[in-house]
């Protein structure tokens, strides 16, 4: 799983700090380090740290696809 977190937008709540401590951690009062290559372990907790962001500024990308089996072929 790819995250991918715009910190533009993060105003640092720290909901998903709290809902997967594992992948997100507050740095100072309001920047945020995460690891954007999450283990399929967490999938659960991403879920949930990604819905109680309150400016939603985190994407949960599902990499599942290995990069050769994509065809243009029809």
């Amino acid at each position: 799983m790819r995250l991918v977190v715009d910190l533009n937008r993060c105003q640092g709540y720290a909901q998903c700090a709290f809902l997967a401590p594992e992948v997100f951690v507050m740095h100072g009062e309001e920047g945020l380090l995460y690891h954007p290559e999450a283990d399929e372990a967490q999938r659960d907790k991403l879920a949930q740290a990604a819905a109680a962001c309150p400016v939603q500024a985190i994407l949960v990308d599902e990499v599942d696809v290995p990069v050769g089996a994509v065809s243009d072929e029809r």
